[in-house]
C-alpha cells in the first residue's frame, strides 16, 4: 500500500468511526441511561480510531464523543440527560460543557500512551498493549468525567452524602465494567484492523 491509498485508508475509517461515535452518542444506542447517571460504551471508537489510526484521529473521535455527550446534557438527542447533569445544567452550563469535552480530549491521549509503550516492547507486547490501553483509556474517561463532576458539585454547593454515594458507586461498578468491556470489544476489533491493513500493504 502507497502512502497515499494509506492516508486514504485511515481518513476512511475515521469518518466510519466518527459517524459511529456520533450515532452511538446521539441515540441509546451508545448509552445506557441508568436515570441517576449514564453508562457508556462510546469509548470504543474513540479506542479503535486512536490506535487504528493514530492520535490526531482520535482527538478527533474524543471530540465527536464529547460533542454528543453535551448535546445529551442540552436535551438535544434522544439520549436522556441524568438526574446528576440536569442539576449541574441549571447551575453552569458552561462548565457541565467542559466536563463533557476533557475526558473524552484525554481518552485518546492516555490510550495512545499506554498503547506506544507496549508497542516499543515487541509485537506481542503491542498485542497485550490493546487490552491493557483499552481499558486504561476507558478508566481515564470515567475518572475524568466523575472527578469533574463531583467537583463542579462541590464548587456549586451542591454536593451530599447522596450525591457521593452515587457518584463513588458509578465510578468503581459501572467504570470497571466499562473498561473491561472496552478491552474485550477493542481486542478483536483493533487485531482484525490491522490484519486487513497488512494484507492491503
Amino acid at each position: 500500500m502507497n502512502n497515499r491509498s494509506k492516508k486514504l485508508g485511515v481518513l476512511v475509517l475515521g469518518a466510519v468511526l466518527a459517524a459511529v461515535t456520533l450515532l452511538l452518542g446521539m441515540t441509546p444506542l451508545g448509552i445506557i441511561p441508568l436515570g441517576f447517571i449514564n453508562v457508556t460504551i462510546m469509548c470504543i471508537p474513540v479506542i479503535v480510531g486512536t490506535i487504528c489510526c493514530g492520535l490526531k484521529v482520535g482527538l478527533i473521535l474524543g471530540a465527536a464523543f464529547g460533542i454528543a455527550s453535551a448535546c445529551s446534557a442540552f436535551g438535544v438527542s434522544m439520549v436522556p440527560t441524568s438526574a446528576l447533569v440536569s442539576m449541574l445544567m441549571a447551575e453552569s452550563p458552561f462548565e457541565v460543557v467542559l466536563m463533557c469535552l476533557i475526558p473524552r480530549l484525554m481518552l485518546p491521549v492516555v490510550v495512545h500512551l499506554v498503547h506506544g509503550a507496549f508497542a516499543k516492547k515487541g509485537e506481542k507486547m503491542g498485542k497485550v498493549g490493546i487490552g491493557v490501553a483499552a481499558a486504561a483509556g476507558s478508566l481515564t474517561n470515567t475518572i475524568l468525567y466523575l472527578g469533574m463532576m463531583l467537583l463542579l458539585f462541590v464548587v456549586n454547593g451542591l454536593e451530599s452524602a447522596k450525591v457521593l454515594a452515587v457518584i463513588g458507586g458509578t465510578g468503581a461498578i459501572a467504570g470497571s465494567l466499562e473498561a473491561v468491556a472496552a478491552a474485550l470489544i477493542c481486542y478483536p476489533i483493533i487485531l482484525a484492523v490491522s490484519s486487513i491493513s497488512r494484507k492491503n500493504k
